[in-house]
């Protein structure tokens, strides 16, 4: 894959990628091989709403180097406008497919974002899972924007890693921009996974399997945590369905 072929369809004005598992990896591989400057986002209906009514989350989208089908109603989207084949490629198991393949291949990863706390019981579990992963690095920022030169140290720290990978646990939008920001800066893969890193550290509970394929894993979380979520779930999802019927009727045309 590259930025000048890619398979995959508008979705309310974001471009997806269509892609399988073996070419999601595969690619990133390969992109990791050579610590190129890239950066990977992964798009549940959250994410595409936002980018419908925010620009600059629209940019950061369509600007990225590979955007996935995170989250069945995308999924199902993609399959709707002519990739039937399409599976969900989503950020908890994209970051343990790579942490697999990084550990045979000899690939080093970096894990930027979340709390100390999560991330320290997030290293015990992938070192007890690949004990030959190289983890060359963790780091919870604080929860503002950093100064000019607390991210020049992010930056120089991160470099002098040489992490092949930086996952990036931030959430949406807020780790999408910073990726966007740093690509060229950063000379690794930046992959957006959101609440991957809370699920694999034992500290958020995911959603059974049949939840995840029946496109329910919203309604997990929303029972898990209503008074944060449910704003974000009603409006998000109500405006999701509205605006992707219209496209796929013919009624409405988003620009990409």
């Amino acid at each position: 894959m590259s930025n000048n072929v890619r398979n995959g369809a508008n979705i309310l004005g974001s471009h997806i990628d269509a892609l399988s598992w073996e070419d999601t990896i595969n690619t990133i591989c390969g992109w990791a091989r050579n610590r190129e400057s890239r950066y990977v986002t992964l798009c549940n209906v959250h994410s595409v709403v936002t980018a419908l009514l925010e620009d600059d989350h629209r940019n950061d989208l369509n600007a990225a180097d590979m955007a996935t089908s995170d989250g069945m109603p995308v999924t199902w989207t993609l399959r709707k406008l002519g990739f039937p084949e399409q599976q969900r490629i989503n950020g908890p198991d994209l970051m343990w497919k790579y942490c697999e393949k990084a550990a045979k291949v000899g690939h080093k990863v970096f894990f930027y974002g979340s709390t100390d706390t999560v991330l320290s019981l997030l290293e015990i579990k992938l070192r007890t899972t690949f004990p030959e992963l190289q983890i060359v690095g963790m780091y919870s920022p604080p929860f503002r924007e950093l100064t000019a030169a607390e991210d020049d140290e992010v930056v120089e720290r991160l470099n002098a890693s040489e992490a092949n990978v930086v996952f990036i646990g931030l959430g949406c939008p807020r780790q999408e921009r910073w990726m966007f920001q740093h690509r060229g800066k950063i000379n690794a893969v930046m992959i957006g996974v959101g609440a991957a890193f809370n699920y694999h550290a034992g500290t958020t509970k995911r959603a059974p399997l049949w939840m995840q394929n029946a496109g329910l894993e919203w309604l997990h979380r929303l029972a898990a945590d209503p008074k944060r979520l449910w704003r974000r779930y009603f409006v998000t999802n109500s405006i999701f369905i509205l605006a992707i019927t219209a496209q796929l009727l013919g009624i409405k045309k988003f620009q990409d």
